[in-house]
């Protein structure tokens, strides 16, 4: 199938330009979403019924009822690694691709990982809020005392891309021992970290520093509760960059309260935003970024640049580089 003029792709939010650039070149008409909110279901009902492609992100809910009021869809290309947002299964049915950004963040957001991880250690943030309240007040050598990190155990839950980054940090500024719990053998991880592949109980007993880097499925959904903080060291440091759903923040919170574990670190929260009363928040051992993983000018360029080039590739090509459901495109015939 050649590129035309007429086929026109929604853009539903203020993407970074290189995506618009790349599709204008390619010679699509593109409408982008100005606003400075999300569109609301309706909206997005409304302005996809005119289009031949979306690329979105994880604040569009891509539900089975707006697959099949806009069934139309050539392909929907998603900006980010995730896409828990969108219901591929439904998707599928309709014979709808669905394209997706990985690898593009995985430095941005082994670097939040990493950062989070000493932010907790130390409690920086709380003590920087000393200094914003008046209450820096005078040296007490036994106040506010962090932990050290070297030769501590690594525990990574969902040892992929962006796990790997974080553990080739951990494991390079402080000589950390890695573990991890996976499907499947990271053999990489393995040769070059010397990492060990463990069950879901020894990674809970044995690490210092759980860092969760895991996609939501319906068996990652709340899977760190009450019984799996019960299982951690009280020492531990509990990290999640992956999405707030895989934690369940209540016993979160009264496993801090409990001291059952020693601290946490969070870019993503459930739900997102959080409201600014979360006892989370005042917490000493606790760090929390607003989810800005993938925050950096490269990532951001990057993803921008591969949801582009799914929609593009898939109208020149038949093809789309990055895919999630490539049992559509088989069943079409391509390849």
């Amino acid at each position: 199938m050649s590129t035309q003029p007429a086929i026109s792709i929604l853009l539903t939010s203020k993407f970074p330009t290189v995506a618009s650039e790349l599709l204008t070149n390619a010679g699509f008409t593109i409408t982008s979403w100005e606003e400075e909110r999300p569109m609301t279901s309706t909206e997005l009902l409304e302005q996809a019924a005119s289009h031949n492609a979306l690329l979105c992100t994880l604040t569009d809910s891509i539900d089975s009822q707006f697959l099949n009021q806009c069934s139309h869809l050539d392909i929907i290309s998603q900006f980010a690694v995730g896409y828990d947002n969108i219901d591929v299964t439904e998707a599928t049915k309709l014979g709808i691709p669905i394209g997706f950004t990985p690898n593009a963040m995985n430095d941005a957001t082994a670097d939040i990982a990493f950062g989070l991880m000493i932010a907790t250690a130390r409690k920086m943030f709380y003590s920087h809020k000393t200094i914003i309240t008046g209450d820096w007040g005078f040296f007490k050598p036994t106040a506010n005392l962090g932990i050290e990190l070297k030769g501590k155990t690594l525990g990574i839950y969902g040892l992929g891309r962006i796990g790997l980054e974080m553990a080739r940090r951990c494991k390079g500024a402080y000589q950390m021992k890695v573990i991890y719990h996976n499907r499947r053998h990271n053999q990489m991880a393995e040769q070059e970290l010397n990492a060990n592949k463990v069950s879901f109980g020894e990674l809970l007993a044995r690490s210092d520093v759980l860092s969760v880097h895991c996609s939501l499925t319906d068996e990652t959904r709340g899977i760190f509760n009450k019984s799996v903080f019960d299982q951690m060291k009280q020492n531990s440091i509990f990290i999640n960059t992956s999405r707030g759903s895989v934690h369940n923040e209540k016993d979160l919170i009264a496993a801090l309260d409990a001291g059952q574990i020693w601290g946490a670190g969070l870019d993503v929260t459930n739900p997102e935003p959080m409201k600014p009363d979360n006892p989370l928040l005042s917490m000493a051992n606790v760090s929390i970024l607003p989810h800005i993983g993938s925050a950096t000018v490269e990532a951001r360029d990057e993803m921008a640049r591969l949801a582009a080039e799914n929609i593009i590739e898939f109208y020149k090509h038949n093809a789309v580089p990055f895919i999630v459901n490539a049992e559509v495109l088989v069943e079409k015939g391509t390849s």
